[in-house]
């Protein structure tokens, strides 16, 4: 159906065709309506969506604005308005605004202002910022803050790190920080000053902005796998603005902190209020090189104490190896009487046995001469008897071996005999051969004339 401006008035026809009414008459009129309604300025209490920050001196700070509520049906239900601080008014709302919360203006602040309705023909509806009650933004930090304590309270995550035992002499240290922060540099130079050996293996991690928990998260995941190489655990970050350090009230990092299996060491670098982390963490310090010299002066008074019981051991020492002396002297003075007393009582049971045993051994001693005596009688018999029969043996042999001589004598000269024969059988030939020679020479040579 057609939308109509205006009723038809009476006696007219419902065929004529409606009055339109222009666009800028139409705006024009809810811009007075508004105008008329809302004529006061009005607190509001809204988050902040979307932000953008003057980039030069006199320009403006515009701001988009939500808030997400449910309904009495419990459906959800989000306004959203666009907001403008002109740039005088934000220059004395905003540096206020810092001072009382510690923080800037940011995405995801809910804050209470006061504003004043505002509608254009062109732009539509905004809304003028004229003031910032700061005192509401605390109490809502505040809030959220307790709101993050209750539940790590809860589920027993804020004092369980402080029940771990931390080594008496921490020197393997796995640091998240970032590796070009200037609180790293003086962390790691305060410990390398130090006259004890650290091992240290930094995790990188974003130490500010809304990446941070996130990234500082993953750090502690890539320590926990391999976290039978460490002692503890150092998270370290330099100073900042409060607006910085609000990563580390965050509570999925703060219960991550808290689960740890290993002693976490927090060095912020901040000296008024305390982080989040730093009430779940083991042991929170207040700087980088605070850390430092907390790792430091524990080993130095562990150094200090070891000193002492190497003292007292030596003097423990000392008197046992003494008395222990005096114990061996008496001990030795009186084996040295016990060993005399011995020594007469053995020779004293020599003496008598010598004198029982004298006869028997005299006894004994003619005995083996006699023995002997027989024994050379016999060798000597027998020795005869050996030589008489090698005697006897040696002149077959040598009878044997005449015999054997002669006959070979003889058929070596019969061999000799033979052989002189053949050559002179085969000189005559050979002579004989050489004269027929010699006379076929001459023949021939008789017949050539």
């Amino acid at each position: 159906m057609p939308l109509y401006n205006r009723r038809p008035e009476p006696g007219l026809s419902a065929a004529l065709p409606p009055v339109a009414l222009p666009l800028a008459e139409l705006l024009l009129r809810v811009k007075q309506s508004l105008s008329e309604r809302f004529a006061d300025s009005y607190w509001v209490v809204a988050e902040i969506a979307d932000l953008t920050l003057p980039r030069f001196d006199g320009a403006h700070c515009y701001l988009t604005l939500t808030d997400q509520h449910q309904t009495s049906r419990g459906a959800q239900m989000k306004a959203q308005a666009r907001a403008t601080i002109w740039s005088q008014r934000y220059q004395q709302l905003a540096p206020v605004f810092e001072e009382h919360t510690g923080q800037e203006l940011r995405p995801g602040l809910k804050i209470m202002l006061r504003v004043q309705v505002k509608f254009h023909e062109q732009y539509g509806l905004s809304l003028d910022v004229v003031a910032i009650d700061p005192t509401y933004t605390v109490g809502e930090l505040a809030r959220q803050r307790l709101e993050t304590l209750r539940k790590l309270t809860e589920k027993g995550l804020l004092d369980r790190q402080r029940a771990l035992s931390l080594p008496l002499a921490p020197q393997r240290l796995a640091i998240i920080s970032s590796p070009t922060a200037a609180g790293f540099q003086d962390f790691v130079r305060q410990l390398e000053e130090s006259a004890y050996a650290f091992s240290l293996a930094l995790f990188p991690a974003s130490m500010q902005g809304d990446d941070s928990p996130g990234s500082i998260r993953a750090a502690l995941d890539a320590i926990r796998g391999q976290r039978q190489r460490f002692d503890a655990v150092v998270i370290i970050r330099g100073g900042g603005s409060k607006t910085d350090l609000l990563a580390f009230d965050d509570y999925g990092l703060a219960a991550a902190i808290g689960a740890f299996p290993l002693p976490i060491l927090t060095g912020i670098g901040h000296e008024r209020d305390e982080a989040v982390v730093d009430l779940t963490a083991h042991l929170a310090l207040k700087t980088p090189t605070a850390v430092a010299a907390f790792l430091a002066d524990r080993l130095a008074r562990l150094d200090a104490v070891f000193d002492g019981y190497a003292g007292r051991i030596r003097e423990l020492a000392v008197q046992q190896v003494q008395d222990a002396a005096s114990h061996l002297d008496r001990l030795a003075h009186q084996a040295h009487l016990a060993a005399q007393a011995c020594l007469e009582d053995h020779r004293n049971t020599l003496r008598q046995r010598v004198r029982a045993t004298a006869p028997l051994a005299r006894a004994r001693l003619r005995q083996q001469e006699a023995q002997l005596s027989q024994q050379r009688h016999a060798l000597q018999r027998a020795a005869h008897h050996a030589a008489a029969g090698q005697q006897r043996r040696l002149v077959s042999l040598g009878i044997t071996m005449a015999r054997r001589f002669r006959r070979l004598h003889r058929k070596r000269r019969e061999q000799l005999l033979h052989r002189r024969y053949q050559l002179q059988l085969a000189a005559e030939r050979l002579l004989h051969r050489a004269e027929v020679r010699l006379l076929e020479m001459a023949s021939s040579k008789i017949e050539k004339p």
